[in-house]
């Protein structure tokens, strides 16, 4: 039974039984389905049900020779807004089942972002019609999540927070230059990124951990696309799952910079969440492909 399915409300699943149920019922009423036909008498099918806002299952697999579908997997699924990034994407197929992640370096994260790709039908579409790479792509990122706590914001005045804006441009400028192999940049990086460590160590003495960093965004784990982040939340929604009535949050956040949103089941999240205040927590980080 797949570990986040509590994210977007099936939380109280006994036993595979009722599991079945469900995962019959998205096959029978899907809300939106995308065939594919990849030649060697093989048809791709993707299936997607909603069971409230954004929010829901979607099943994978394939039609056999007497046109029939044969599930091969499902996973839990949170549709974000927005525009997250407009770098490059790129996306390679698990070795186990015609499922993708994607990756992309986005210099605001630090690290190079890997999610699991949830429009895998469309991606499959394109590439098959021969059209993949000839535009240009952007990323909307989403995330589902089955622990985190919320946390009071730094207090900042409007001087600070102009200050820290400034300070970020300003970091982004230096790590694209960086990048393309400028010196100067990267050893103004390196110098710092020690007067951070020197300052942090300072104020460690006295202060806690999360009143000096404000957002972080870390791999987290084992597996590639679980993420430990903290950020500012944007916006909040409390939604119902229209099957089972269990209520998820749907957090707007600020990370590092960067947009996405974070859906939670109520049950799973410590603390009231407001705009302003800050979510921390651990997430499996989702992404669609705008093609």
């Amino acid at each position: 039974m797949h570990q986040y399915l509590r994210a977007v409300g099936f939380s109280d699943f006994k036993n595979k039984k009722e599991l079945d149920v469900v995962l019959r019922e998205v096959i029978r009423s899907y809300d939106s389905k995308m065939i594919v036909d990849e030649g060697n008498n093989r048809i791709f099918a993707e299936m997607s049900k909603s069971f409230g806002c954004d929010t829901g299952i979607t099943v994978c697999g394939e039609y056999d020779e007497n046109d029939e579908f044969q599930m091969e997997y499902y996973f839990p699924y949170f549709r974000g807004t927005g525009i997250s990034t407009g770098e490059d994407v790129i996306v390679e197929q698990h070795s186990e089942k015609e499922s993708f992640s994607g990756a992309c370096d986005d210099v605001r994260i630090g690290v190079t972002l890997i999610f699991y790709l949830t429009n895998a039908g469309e991606y499959l579409n394109q590439k098959y019609k021969g059209v993949l790479g000839q535009t240009h792509t952007t990323l909307t990122l989403a995330a589902l999540s089955t622990e985190g706590c919320i946390l009071l914001p730094i207090q900042k005045n409007r001087r600070q927070q102009e200050k820290d804006q400034q300070i970020t441009k300003k970091r982004t400028q230096l790590i694209n230059e960086a990048r393309k192999g400028n010196e100067d940049a990267m050893e103004s990086l390196t110098m710092e990124d020690m007067d951070t460590y020197s300052m942090i160590s300072k104020r460690i003495e006295n202060e806690d951990i999360f009143s000096i960093v404000d957002t972080h965004f870390m791999p987290y784990g084992m597996e590639c696309d679980r993420y430990s982040i903290l950020g500012e939340i944007t916006e909040v929604l409390l939604e119902e799952n229209t099957l089972t009535g269990e209520y998820m949050y749907q957090l707007s956040l600020k990370c590092n910079d960067m947009q996405f949103d974070v859906c939670i089941n109520q049950k799973d999240l410590l603390g009231e969440p407001k705009t302003g205040r800050r979510f921390k927590g651990i997430i499996w980080l989702q992404g669609n492909v705008n093609f």
